[in-house]
């Protein structure tokens, strides 16, 4: 029994979920995301919530029930209310700004490093050393960040580099006379 799975997915008033085949849309007022199901879970879609059961009782069933009901209210709440992502650049010199959808880091190297981002997605940078993403998708979301901290991961002595807010970086001692 999976303690997710059953739990229904509320729908706000302004969203609306339709199903065709083995894809699932969301709409709602920040924009529309469509997905892919496992034929391994069935929907049952009201104009208030959306049920997903296990189509049988294998292992394999009851494991795709929680994880897809999950998908879908995160696509429910990222088109009513959005999902954000607050990086933050730790180090002498680093820092971003943001022209339209090009994010421009300085991490330290001889060059400056230019992330396209995609329509959807949009960034703030209201301190230099703070860069605040937000959009509908959360999977992409976490994407874009994984990426951006890739660029600088955070280094265990002196803790520079990009982190996520309220990442806890693990300092390790240094060097010993």
């Amino acid at each position: 029994m999976s303690r997710i799975g059953k739990h229904p997915v509320v729908l706000p008033q302004n969203v609306t979920v339709s199903q065709s085949g083995l894809l699932v849309t969301v709409a709602g007022k920040l924009g529309t995301l469509t997905a892919p199901i496992s034929e391994f879970v069935s929907l049952v879609i009201d104009s208030a919530q959306v049920v997903v059961s296990p189509v049988s009782q294998t292992k394999v069933s009851i494991s795709h029930w929680g994880t897809f009901r999950k998908l879908i209210a995160n696509m429910v709440k990222g088109v009513n209310e959005g999902f954000s992502y607050t990086l933050n650049l730790v180090g002498v010199g680093y820092r971003a700004s943001v022209a339209g959808q090009k994010l421009t880091l300085q991490l330290g190297y001889s060059h400056d490093i230019n992330y396209d981002l995609p329509t959807n997605v949009t960034a703030k940078v209201e301190k230099p050393t703070e860069i605040v993403l937000s959009g509908p998708c959360k999977q992409q979301l976490g994407q874009i960040a994984a990426e951006l901290r890739g660029y600088r991961k955070p280094e265990p002595y002196k803790g520079k580099g990009v982190v996520r807010q309220n990442e806890y970086v693990v300092r390790k001692e240094g060097k010993k006379k």
